[in-house]
């Protein structure tokens, strides 16, 4: 929840005013499913015992669809010759008016809520008993748990086109949606829009941002308006002005998209959705909307100035960053220390704190790292390939950098320093976003890696984001940033992958399987299977799930494994061979990450049941054979589609330092760009670059193309 809307959960009186656009199709017709969601939300706000007031459009335009039609069907092919005149807009609205609240009592009575009409002009404002009767009606229909549903009467408006005239009291539903909330003392006023708020510029043009939170003194001469709604009459113009002067009249105002299902519950909530208008909004300390897209641009800026530097100076930027790090490890202890108890007080699991915790001679480890990173070849710009295409015609691929780099992860403040040394050494520049459990030692490791950066290059080529309100804003930012690496959970990764247009790399789940062949050395078996649990539980390349061959029940070996391991504190769980034959209890499901010291044992008949069962509850992570049967081991190494395929080696090699890649940023298991550990290889991509004397294509007739490989 974000704070500065924490006020809306106490929200007893709403005021919901629905666009023509919202309730209406593009062709004219009622969007069904869209008036259905919104009286769905007015149900449930209703039954919490919040009084609920609907302020809605599209009457005109509903009566416009149905006068159209009946012309049609009643004119001769002479009559459709002739100029077609436009409907008069009053006699739209007063066709349009009858269908519309029929929609409207037709679903609410299917939910068991009562609705009513009340149809109103500008005019009406202007008699101060009018004012008063209006609100003891509405009061009454509130106690009776009665939706008010209200519409401007623009069969009988006293204007010409009130379709089209902005004056009087009132001039469109927008600013009579703000005049009833005034009236009625509404704690919350709800304009629902086809978009999602109110932007920086047309929602359609890429560097147009959503705005959180309207500031008058900040936002009113940086947005530009777009065009008018394609049915109603203001569009967005109208709606900002009925939101500015009803917030400053003490009613706040939340601008929001009446596509989206749940909008309204969601504001209701006091989520980040939509722009909020406040009498106090400037006086608030609110996040600034640009500030995602100056982070991510300034990281841009530095990573050029970055790669322009020699590769001697970014070799002596990492060896200051390790040089720093082991120098103030007293003070990262005390920071880390700080995090741990805190989440312990807060209860969170072991495995977290286990990620969380920097243990003694984590940061020599770290340094030693960034050390081997900053003594390999210089990534940036190495030739991969050189051809010849013609006589004098030179190409050559080259690898550079991929730009700009979000990253976010939960728990493990070592990651920070992974990752940044990796963008650094790759030319990147990066955006953090670190979990609050580790807030205190990602400051203190993310201060002193900038302090290690020059300013030829720029301390803003590592961003720290500390509010986790700024990530939707940069999972927007598909035209400045250039990837997106989320380390942590399932769900974690699931919802950055549904919120973002940005490529994402990495994996949602390690659920890594050790099979144990009926060949195997069961004495390497031990070994290898109690690593691959026992060495870092936490870990995602920790096994999660032990096969084991039918044969291997014979012989007595399972027995040992299963002793050694319990021995060890690891809780097992059975498939159903494992718990009939084993009597282990039974698992709920073959697709579980314990990341802790439990695991997974199942029975298998052969190598192909095992490759069988990994692609079918696997996570193409990493996946290992134990074996002595080299047939065997081949057929696992080449069937089975992992990232990562091991025979007679634990699970827990699979890492970009293990891997001689220096450190990695995460592991990937998808099948684009770069699959498992990602070192600073997976962190670039190529360039090419062309060198002629003059060359042209004219079509292709008299070049002559060779095609020649050239050595590098």
């Amino acid at each position: 929840m974000d704070s500065t809307r924490a006020f809306i959960k106490d929200a007893k009186r709403v005021i919901i005013k629905v666009g023509t656009a919202v309730v209406t199709r593009s062709d004219g017709r009622l969007a069904l499913g869209r008036i259905g969601s919104l009286c769905e939300q007015v149900k449930e706000l209703n039954s919490r015992g919040i009084e609920v007031i609907l302020v809605t459009s599209g009457a005109v335009g509903v009566g416009r669809q149905r006068l159209r039609y009946r012309k049609l069907v009643h004119s001769s092919f002479a009559d459709l010759q002739k100029p077609q005149v436009e409907l008069d807009g009053k006699a739209c609205a007063a066709v349009g008016q009858s269908g519309l609240m029929a929609l409207y009592e037709s679903l609410f009575s299917q939910l068991d809520v009562a609705s009513s009409q009340l149809l109103v002009t500008d005019n009406d404002f202007y008699n101060p008993e009018f004012r008063m009767q209006l609100c003891e009606t509405v009061n009454s229909l509130l106690d009776l748990k009665v939706i008010p549903v209200f519409n401007e009467n623009d069969a009988i408006s006293t204007r010409k086109a009130p379709y089209e005239d902005s004056s009087g009291i009132f001039w469109d539903n927008d600013s009579l949606a703000g005049l009833l909330a005034m009236e009625l003392k509404a704690d919350l006023l709800i304009l629902l829009s086809d978009v999602e708020g109110l932007y920086s510029g047309p929602p359609g043009e890429p560097h147009s941002k959503l705005i959180h939170t309207y500031v008058k003194e900040r936002h009113q001469g940086e947005i530009t308006f777009g065009d008018k709604s394609r049915v109603g009459r203001g569009g967005m113009t109208a709606k900002v002005k009925a939101a500015v002067l009803a917030a400053a009249s003490g009613t706040p105002v939340v601008i929001t998209s009446g596509f989206a299902t749940d909008s309204i519950i969601k504001v209701l909530q006091g989520e980040r959705v939509g722009t909020l208008f406040h009498q106090n909004a400037s006086s608030w300390v609110v996040p600034n909307e640009v500030e995602a897209r100056e982070l991510a641009v300034s990281a841009r800026e530095c990573s050029r100035r970055l790669q322009n530097i020699s590769a001697e100076e970014r070799r002596k930027i990492l060896l200051d960053i390790a040089d720093a790090l082991e120098a103030n490890q007293r003070l990262i202890k005390i920071e880390n220390d700080a995090d741990v108890a805190a989440a312990q007080q807060s209860g969170y699991e072991k495995s977290l704190i286990s990620r969380l915790t920097m243990k003694p001679g984590k940061i020599s480890s770290l340094s030693k790292s960034i050390r081997i990173l900053a003594d390999m070849e210089d990534p940036i710009g190495r030739v991969l390939k050189r051809t010849e295409l013609a006589d004098g015609l030179v190409l050559e691929k080259t690898s550079c950098p991929l730009g700009v780099l979000l990253i976010v992860f939960e728990s493990r403040p070592d990651a920070l320093v992974q990752i940044a040394s990796l963008a650094v050494r790759s030319g990147n520049g990066l955006l953090l976003k670190g979990g609050k459990e580790a807030m205190r030692s990602n400051a203190i490791l993310h201060k002193l890696i900038t302090g290690a950066i020059p300013d030829t290059v720029g301390k803003k080529l590592i961003g720290l984001i500390t509010s986790r309100d700024e990530i939707p804003d940069l999972l927007k930012l598909d035209d400045v940033i250039d990837l997106v690496i989320p380390r942590g959970s399932n769900k974690l990764v699931s919802q950055i992958k549904a919120s973002t247009k940005i490529p994402v790399l990495g994996h949602a789940d390690g659920i890594c399987h050790v099979y144990v062949d009926k060949s195997a050395n069961m004495e390497m078996a031990k070994r290898i299977v109690m690593d691959a649990k026992t060495d870092y539980p936490a870990a995602c390349n920790s096994m999660e799930t032990l096969l084991l061959h039918k044969d291997l029940l014979k012989s007595g070996g399972i027995n040992d494994l299963i002793v050694e391991l319990r021995g060890e504190g690891v809780t097992l769980f059975g498939g159903p061979r494992a718990n009939e034959e084993l009597d282990i209890p039974l698992a709920q499901s073959f697709h579980h990450e314990y990341s802790s010291t439990a695991c997974t044992v199942e029975i298998v008949d052969d190598v192909h049941a095992a490759i069988d069962h990994i692609h079918q509850y696997g996570s193409a992570h990493t996946d290992c054979i134990v074996t002595e049967d080299s047939e065997v081991a081949e057929l696992f190494l080449h069937q089975v589609d992992s990232a990562g395929v091991f025979h007679n080696a634990s699970t827990r090699f699979s890492d970009g330092a293990r891997f001689g890649l220096g450190a990695e940023v995460g592991l990937s298991t998808s099948r684009i760009h770069a699959r498992g550990p990602v070192g600073v290889d997976g962190l670039l991509t190529t360039r090419w670059l062309l060198r002629g004397n003059g060359q042209v294509v004219d079509g292709d007739k008299e070049l002559v193309y060779t095609h020649k490989d050239l050595p590098l």
